[in-house]
């Protein structure tokens, strides 16, 4: 049994829409999935789902953790039993600096870990982890005091994210198109911190559209995701195929899906 089985998911919007029609994906720590797709095909809308958006209804499926149901869940249950999303377009939140948000949200973890019951961490241990992670993914000392993502390059917006994943330390991190906005040094460090991450406690699921951080990030498993669903998977490989071709090749066999 995977660590996040998700089994026929279809998801829908608020008015009805149906985007994501019938996902089977199986994700385990210590591996590395991509999913590309063209834009507008429901990556984005399959990754705010699997957190519980509650913009996106499912309306059919199931998304199971350790073999339990978290259709139920709020994201922030979700989050604090081992999910965690780096978003595309991550949010400035002013007046709310890097270090305060990071020991929040970890405390906000041990609480959940404890029972309710207040179990914040030492303000010695937080400082060693967070300069250690620092150091380790490359993430400028000056951004813990700035207020989050405020003013901060795409770049920088990045690096936080993963700095966010080290702190936190969840066992499938999803990333929504992590790539977007980075020129080639960024985007060599981001993946570099991905990299560095994923082992035996944590797995990736990497979404985006173009092959590019898969030259750094190199994947287990490659899903070609078209107009909701998962048309195709296969290995590395896979990738390098989209970049060539494109998307194209792969409709046919989503006409084929529905005959």
């Amino acid at each position: 049994m995977a660590l996040l089985e998700i089994t026929n998911l279809h998801v829908a919007l608020e008015d009805g829409t149906e985007i994501v029609k019938g996902v089977d994906l199986a994700l385990d720590t210590n591996q590395k999935h991509a999913i590309m797709g063209p834009n507008g095909s429901g990556k984005s809308t399959f990754a705010y789902a699997l957190m519980g958006h509650p913009a996106y209804e499912i309306t059919e499926g199931e998304i199971r953790l350790d073999g339990e149901s978290i259709l139920e869940l709020e994201a922030d249950e979700r989050a604090q039993r081992g999910l965690f999303l780096a978003f595309q377009y991550p949010h400035a939140i002013p007046g709310v600096t890097v270090t305060s948000f990071l020991r929040s949200a970890i405390n906000a973890k041990r609480k959940a870990a404890n029972g309710g019951e207040e179990n914040p961490i030492p303000v010695k241990e937080f400082r060693t982890s967070l300069l250690g992670a620092m150091e380790r993914l490359r993430v400028p000392r000056e951004l813990a005091q700035r207020y989050l993502n405020d003013g901060f390059s795409g770049g920088e917006k990045k690096r936080v994210e993963i700095l966010q994943m080290a702190m936190l330390e969840p066992r499938i991190a999803i990333l929504d198109e992590t790539d977007s906005g980075l020129d080639i040094d960024a985007l060599r460090i981001v993946a570099e911190g991905v990299n560095a991450l994923v082992g035996p406690g944590m797995g990736a699921l990497v979404i985006t559209h173009y092959q590019r951080i898969l030259n750094y990030v190199t994947p287990d498993h490659v899903h070609v995701f078209v107009d909701g669903r998962i048309v195709a998977s296969g290995g590395a490989e896979l990738a390098l195929q989209l970049e060539q071709e494109g998307y194209d090749p792969f409709l046919p066999a989503l006409a084929g899906s529905e005959s």
